[in-house]
């Protein structure tokens, strides 16, 4: 069937906190959900369900792999299919998201003296996990190059592991900076953090989210030894548009470090969603003819931004995002007096997240979510556009309307 993208749903009316958040005139182009209805096999799954009339308990984190064998499967297919990985059905542990997935590897890996590495600017609950379990948060900068584009400096990167590093939290594809990271890139993070004694923990929620002339490598694949040094987590959320339900799954293939991070939930993390693997398992059974549509309106709506940015919002610079819906703008040259974050939303009424929230090298960004009809983008970026415009002529002397 043919999904319209182009509608929008009426979100004000549910429990978003992205449209509720704000005044009710103020565009929000912030958190990271789409504003678009998921798959109708999925919809049809989760009317099933609730038909039933009965809602128990869901199998727990820690029960028999046997009890959600069939989502279980349907993960190992797609897995395999996508990225040449085999992955076992008891290797996967099904958590309430993806931030208590890096918050409970970081307990796992605790430490008093450790601390764990992240790649700043970055999602700013990554920033948080390390100190929620009593480890100090090490940030390194990504370097970005005249372009705007975002690399690792190796130098850097194995001068930023220390003997005190327990951790790495890899975000991948990079949230916010959009980076989908390239094998001999991750080949380099993955042999220092081998060499180094250092566990990877990779948040991979965006895999499902990249443009052409890109792939997304797992960097659990690159090899037996770099998996069992992994913890990798994904998740139906961003893919589908499920985030409401809460479901992640923690791809684990070494046994003992498994545990330890099992362990570290024990009477903290229990179960998950029994609403969530039913709409999981329903997306990832039927939902591919509705990604494969998103894809290419997502990619549309990229190049729609990128165009009108570059050609309608002197001073203000982007990157072409390589993967998910976000997009990360350079506003330090935009003639900005402070936060460009308040400056969008109080002139132009447009929500956007805030750059500094993302570590070191957010100051004067923001990130935009262009997950939404191209009317609401396109009615945003003019907002925008002519905030800019109202700040240039004021500064420059010349006469404005009120």
């Amino acid at each position: 069937m043919r999904y319209d993208f182009d509608w929008l749903p009426d979100r004000r009316s549910t429990e978003s906190v992205k449209w509720n958040h704000y005044d009710p005139d103020i565009l929000p182009l912030w958190v990271a959900d789409m504003d678009f209805a998921s798959p109708e096999p999925v919809i049809r799954a989760l009317r099933e369900r609730v038909e039933h009339g009965v809602f128990g308990y869901a199998p727990t984190i820690f029960n028999d792999p046997h009890e959600t064998l069939t989502l279980r499967r349907l993960i190992q297919e797609r897995l395999m299919r996508k990225y040449r990985w085999e992955v076992q059905p008891d290797e996967m542990i099904f958590l309430p998201g993806v931030i208590p997935g890096f918050n409970l590897a970081c307990h796992a890996m605790a430490s008093a003296s450790g601390n764990v590495l992240v790649q700043t600017p970055v999602y700013p609950p990554i920033l948080a996990a390390p100190g929620n379990a009593g480890m100090e948060c090490r940030a390194m900068e990504l370097v970005s190059n005249p372009d705007g584009e975002y690399g690792i400096d190796r130098e850097a990167f194995e001068r930023a592991v220390t003997d005190r590093t327990r951790l790495f939290i890899l975000c991948s594809p990079h949230n916010p900076v959009g980076r989908v990271f390239r094998r001999d890139e991750l080949e380099m993070m993955a042999d220092v953090c081998l060499r180094q004694g250092v566990v990877i923990c990779s948040d991979e929620i965006h895999s499902d989210i990249v443009f052409s002339g890109h792939r997304h490598i797992p960097i659990a694949t690159l090899g037996p030894e770099i998996a069992a040094n992994t913890i990798t987590l994904i998740s139906p959320s961003k893919t589908f548009n499920l985030a409401g339900f809460s479901l992640a799954v923690a791809i684990i293939q070494n046994p003992d470090l498994r545990q330890k991070v099992l362990a570290s939930g024990k009477g903290l993390v229990s179960r998950a969603c029994v609403m969530g693997l039913t709409g999981a398992q329903a997306a990832f059974q039927d939902g591919e003819d509705w990604l494969d549509q998103l894809l290419c309106y997502l990619e549309s709506n990229r190049d729609f931004l990128v165009d009108y940015v570059r050609h309608e919002m002197p001073g203000i610079r982007v990157r072409e995002p390589e993967g998910s819906y976000l997009a990360w703008l350079d506003c330090r040259k935009a003639g900005i007096d402070g936060d460009p974050f308040m400056f969008f939303l109080e002139k132009a009424r447009v929500a956007l997240n805030a750059g500094a929230s993302f570590g070191k090298g957010g100051e004067g960004f923001v990130r935009l979510n262009y997950g939404c009809p191209r009317s609401v983008l396109a009615e945003a970026l003019q907002r925008m556009r002519n905030a800019c415009l109202q700040t240039r002529r004021s500064g420059s002397g010349e006469k404005t309307c009120a």
